[in-house]
């Protein structure tokens, strides 16, 4: 304190020569340079980042974009597009690349790497996604293709939103080794702290070949893309080698086998467009997380309406059978009735429905097959 009263205070004259250099400073060339340096720099990586995301919304290129639409299917991005209310996808981990370094893969590498991953609406309501790109590395996963897929289920838990996968891959990224196989396990964990805690839903649009299929079977409701999905821990040709049998993929798991004989699939859709539109119905149903109700909508049909076809449909003969499919679909809201299961165990009815706009599961004997009596598929 006492060094600081002990120095003399600024006069006018320094005052005015300290101005005067920084005027000085400020007219010569070195701050511009500087400047235009920072600005050159700045437009560079701009530059940079734009070549970049616009190779990852390129995917594999432009000739596995069409080899993809050749088959009747939409690339991943158009998938969320569909999927998502228009504008409001948010994307996340665009330009994130794998890490490997083994054979030869550190010079392979695209932006994205073969999964986009992101957040955006369905009829309003927020709903995260992870849709998997066949033209990049035939959507194999690797290390950080797993990590994109947890971030968005972790974000997914933690706002309290439905996560959607769309699934066409190869399953493990065989050059990755374990490092693949262990993104597997991580995305498994996320399925199973998932669980109950928000709606979880797959769509199988491609192969969803080895690892990739225990994750769907983890998830509430699975859907399929009917003559260009399947769905197998191991492929025909595996098969062939270890039992010698010879097996279609179709048979082994594909959209028949799963809706009517394995029971894995909830329901199956002639193209990728219809199946994502019963995605939007589905959530329609479903409360965001455990934490909130379901949405109720306007219901057109009075509650209290006096429902005739119940006199009509029960017969008066104990036996005789009679469908029960009439009875609910009389009794729910006008046109809210949505099957799951349908061709599997049909011994049972399950599907969710409205009653006076309110969302409810519907659980109903069938007595057209096998008189509505149980058995361990309907069970």
């Amino acid at each position: 304190h006492a060094h600081f009263c002990a120095a003399p205070p600024p006069t006018f004259m320094s005052v005015s020569l300290a101005l005067g250099r920084l005027a000085l400073a400020a007219r010569s060339p070195a701050p511009r340079a500087i400047a235009v340096s920072l600005l050159s720099t700045r437009t560079a990586k701009e530059e940079r980042i734009a070549a970049l995301e616009r190779r990852a919304r390129e995917g594999g290129g432009e000739k596995r974009l069409a080899a993809q639409h050749a088959k009747g299917k939409l690339s991943a991005r158009e998938r969320v597009d569909v999927l998502l209310d228009p504008g409001s996808f948010r994307e996340t981990d665009m330009l994130k690349a794998h890490r490997c370094q083994d054979f030869g893969m550190q010079a392979n590498q695209f932006p994205g790497d073969g999964v986009v991953t992101g957040h955006g609406t369905v009829n309003g309501r927020t709903v995260f996604v992870f849709s998997q790109d066949f033209t990049v590395f035939g959507g194999s996963l690797s290390e950080t293709h797993a990590e994109k897929i947890c971030k968005v289920m972790d974000r997914a838990m933690l706002v309290g939103a439905p996560v959607v996968g769309l699934l066409d891959s190869g399953g493990a990224r065989i050059q990755e080794g374990i490092a693949s196989l262990g993104g597997y396990a991580d995305v498994f964990q996320k399925n199973v702290l998932a669980s109950g805690v928000i709606p979880q839903v797959s769509v199988i649009m491609g192969p969803c070949a080895g690892g990739a299929v225990y994750s769907p079977a983890l998830t509430d409701l699975t859907f399929m893309v009917r003559k260009s999905s399947y769905m197998f821990v191991t492929g025909p040709d595996v098969v062939k080698q270890v039992t010698n049998e010879d097996v279609t993929a179709e048979d082994l798991g594909g959209w028949r086998t799963h809706t009517h004989e394995s029971g894995c699939v909830h329901n199956a859709f002639d193209d990728d467009i219809q199946a994502l539109a019963a995605v939007r119905l589905a959530l329609s149903y479903l409360p965001q997380s455990y934490r909130d109700l379901p949405p109720r909508v306007d219901a057109e049909d009075p509650p209290a309406r006096r429902v005739s076809a119940l006199s009509q449909v029960v017969p008066e003969d104990n036996n005789v059978p009679y469908d029960m499919q009439k009875i609910v679909r009389a009794l729910a809201d006008a046109g809210s009735v949505f099957e799951l299961s349908p061709d599997f165990a049909t011994n049972m009815i399950t599907c969710f429905a409205r009653f006076d706009g309110r969302p409810v599961g519907v659980v109903a004997n069938q007595p057209t097959s096998l008189a509505g009596g149980l058995h361990i598929y309907s069970s």
